[in-house]
């Protein structure tokens, strides 16, 4: 039996204005009946459309909230300056974590380095893991280490490094610290040595960090939903990304483009997920020992999602880990976390208290 607990939540939110930026907003629960105040936070680094792509929707944290309410006491804590000093107040007996951060490549790993240090549980993966995932070279050297495919790649920080790459094209050009498909855009494919200097030096100067250059795979990409801990980590129906429906002419990749601009919940791409994945048994098999193996060698904890594809023999590739997966409520958003879910036969409330109680279990919390 769970305990009901005082549980602290604790994100990152935005919301879009008219003309389709981002714009970062505070928030906090005032008063006994928990009205949420929002506001905008004055200190921001400079924007652009895909700054905080990574963070979630006010109706997401709220959806969220509502579905840890079920068993529990829920508390708001926004991850900015202030949250260690919220987290002293609060003194939360677990912590649910779905924070992105803002700054700098170890941005994921600062809440859970701060809960570490005032010992205070919480959900998902270690500072350590979530900083290894979120540096795509580093994920990927692991990975080889120990034997898991993932596509041949080189990282890129000066024309220097662009004159010495020996990665045969074609490439995918990618910024080195960046998730929901933030600076991965359709013309980030490249099949020439100047639409490849081209696009890292994009990298370069917008997102002022190395590129990660990578060797293109042909085949089909997939994307995996793993749950829990251990020996009893759960592999959630796979979903393959169909980019036959993708606008005709663009690249088959999932590029920012596919993922937030041309695939919306008013102007549907059509079947652009396949879930289950409509796969023999071999592959299948062969796709979650992959992400198991995965998995288990970043040592991830309660949840992630893992992105695959094929290369032209046939194998599944890593492509990268995401610790912190994301959880739109929406069904029709097409999040691929809850979409798994749901074909396991679990709904939006049951998945993110399940990833609770994963942690829970693992804390020993009675």
């Amino acid at each position: 039996m769970v305990p009901r607990l005082n549980v602290a939540l604790v994100y990152n939110m935005k919301k879009t204005n008219g003309g389709g930026v981002s714009e970062a907003l505070s928030e906090r629960s005032d008063g006994e009946n928990g009205d949420v105040v929002v506001v905008s936070q004055a200190k921001l680094q400079k924007t652009k459309v895909d700054t905080y792509a990574e963070w979630d929707s006010e109706d997401t944290i709220l959806a969220v909230k509502t579905a840890l309410e079920r068993h529990h006491s829920v508390t708001l804590i926004e991850a900015d300056e202030e949250a260690y000093q919220k987290f002293l107040q609060t003194q939360p007996d677990i912590v649910f974590n779905i924070a992105e951060g803002l700054r700098g490549p170890s941005r994921e790993a600062q809440i859970p380095a701060m809960l570490e240090m005032l010992g205070i549980p919480y959900t998902g993966s270690d500072p350590l893991t979530l900083g290894i995932c979120l540096d795509k070279s580093r994920a990927k050297e692991i990975l080889s280490q120990y034997g898991i495919p993932t596509p041949p790649f080189a990282v890129i920080e000066s024309q220097r490094d662009l004159d010495n790459l020996t990665i045969a094209l074609p490439c995918i050009v990618k910024p080195l610290h960046e998730g929901s498909s933030k600076g991965v855009l359709d013309a980030s494919v490249v099949r020439t040595s100047s639409e490849l200097r081209k696009q890292a030096n994009r990298v370069l100067e917008e997102y002022e960090e190395p590129a990660l250059v990578e060797k293109f795979l042909s085949g089909r990409e997939f994307t995996v939903a793993l749950l829990g801990n251990g020996d009893e980590i759960r592999v959630l129906p796979l979903i393959e990304i169909r980019f036959d429906h993708l606008p005709k002419g663009s690249n088959p990749i999932y590029s920012f483009e596919a993922k937030w601009e041309w695939d919306t919940v008013n102007h549907p791409l059509g079947q652009l997920y396949t879930c289950p994945a409509k796969i023999d048994a071999q592959l299948e098999y062969k796709i979650k020992d992959a992400c198991l193996r995965a998995y288990r060698v970043l040592r991830c904890r309660d949840w992630s999602r893992i992105d695959v594809r094929l290369d032209e023999h046939g194998v599944p590739n890593i492509l990268e880990i995401n610790p912190l997966p994301g959880i739109l409520p929406n069904p029709d958003d097409h999040s691929a976390f809850p979409m798994a879910a749901r074909n396991a036969g679990l709904g939006y409330e049951s998945m993110l208290n399940e990833v609770l109680n994963l942690a829970i279990k693992r804390h020993g919390i009675s």
